[in-house]
């Protein structure tokens, strides 16, 4: 069976699929492991490398989208510079396996049921202890969320940490996190190893005690309806529920000296959080970074990969953060493959049991079908066979 690495073209995606290590102990298992020339180069692994790890190197893309039994990627696929679409270099049957974006794109996930293309998106793995090791989801927000606070701790014009000086004492810096999940977590992390005093918020009662465990202290706001979905995620909640949510914040947002946003909902526009109101009342000087910027974001007037200013407040929308750490995100989005791989793969056999919750909750087409039943809803497709 022959796996295939493709190698990225969505500008600034600078990941790749597999890393050498990786590859070395797919081929050990009697699989053949072909790697498009170049591929790792933005991430810092080398074809050298590749092939010293027992990889065949293919500088000809079609040829190697057209025979690769298992093509691994990245980012969705899409149209290259020559005008051709990633889609239709695979050959009917093939196996994708990437992020896929399935519910901000139903069209694409389509184009790959028409091809006849068994695709898992792996962004879909569940949030169980047994695919904890596949979830690419959190270990690429867990980069994000790191990243987002050295941003932060970069553009605010004062230190982090209290600081004892010849000039006196120097008050640490305030930081809001608004959004528990795995993202936001590693930015409460990172942000009190940097010495800040940190306060979080999130909807779901429930990650109180992780908040606390990092240091930090919970904000917590009672409402009176269901706040978590499927998966553990925060589930998007009423008008009045987020009218709420923005009262009980709003305190936070304006004596903090940096907020960091990274509340999303799967498949929908980011909830608005903070807004301009709230803005108006921080300290100039102070920074928001809004990681759901590229979902319509948290903070209003945030825009997807730029910096805005208003009231004197810096509003940072940074997008595929993890991208600009991909020696490491790299690493960890490989392993992630890797297990999912071995574990879809017998005896050299891709082996799909849809009676089993990973592989059942992971594939979004197989055989001509769109088989999520959130895409074929967005699609305006009936329920799908069983």
């Amino acid at each position: 069976m022959k796996i295939g690495v493709a190698k990225e073209v969505e500008m600034g995606e600078r990941r790749v699929a597999l890393i050498p290590d990786t590859v070395s102990r797919l081929v050990k298992q009697g699989l053949e492991v072909w790697v498009e020339a170049g591929a790792g180069e933005q991430a810092f692994f080398a074809d050298a490398a590749y092939e010293a790890a027992g990889a065949t190197i293919v500088t000809d893309t079609a040829h190697l989208w057209r025979e690769a039994d298992v093509l691994l990627k990245v980012s969705p696929p899409r149209e290259r510079a020559d005008g051709q679409h990633e889609t239709d270099l695979l050959h009917e049957g093939a196996t994708l396996i990437s992020f896929l974006d399935p519910l901000g794109n139903p069209g694409g996930i389509k184009r790959l049921a028409d091809r006849k293309v068994t695709a898992f998106g792996i962004e879909l793995i569940p949030r169980t202890s047994r695919a904890q090791s596949m979830d690419a989801l959190s270990s690429q927000a867990g980069l994000a969320g790191y990243k987002a606070t050295l941003i932060a701790a970069a553009a605010l014009p004062k230190f982090f940490p209290m600081l004892t000086t010849a000039a006196g004492t120097i008050a640490p810096a305030k930081v809001f996190v608004i959004g528990a999940g795995v993202a936001g977590l590693q930015a409460i992390a990172t942000a009190r190893r940097l010495g800040a005093v940190v306060e979080a918020f999130d909807i779901r009662p429930a990650v109180k005690e992780e908040v606390q465990s990092l240091g930090a202290k919970f904000v917590e706001v009672k409402l009176e309806e269901e706040t978590v979905a499927a998966g553990g995620y925060a589930k998007e909640v009423s008008d009045a529920a987020k009218q709420k949510t923005q009262e009980a914040i709003a305190e936070h947002v304006k004596l903090s000296d940096i907020v960091i946003t990274t509340a999303q909902v799967p498949g929908r526009k980011a909830p608005r959080l903070v807004t301009g109101d709230m803005i108006a009342q921080m300290k100039p000087g102070s920074v928001v970074v809004d990681m759901a910027a590229e979902q319509g974001g948290n903070c209003e007037g945030s825009e997807a990969g730029k910096d805005v200013i208003r009231n004197g407040v810096t509003i940072i929308g940074p997008t595929n953060l993890p991208s600009t750490m991909p020696v490491h995100a790299s690493q960890m989005y490989a392993k992630n493959l890797l297990t999912l791989v071995q574990y879809l793969i017998k005896d050299g056999v891709l082996t799909l049991n849809f009676e089993d919750d990973i592989i059942s909750g992971t594939c979004v087409t197989h055989a001509g079908e769109v088989r999520n039943q959130r895409v074929r809803d967005l699609l305006g497709e009936p329920v799908a066979a069983k």
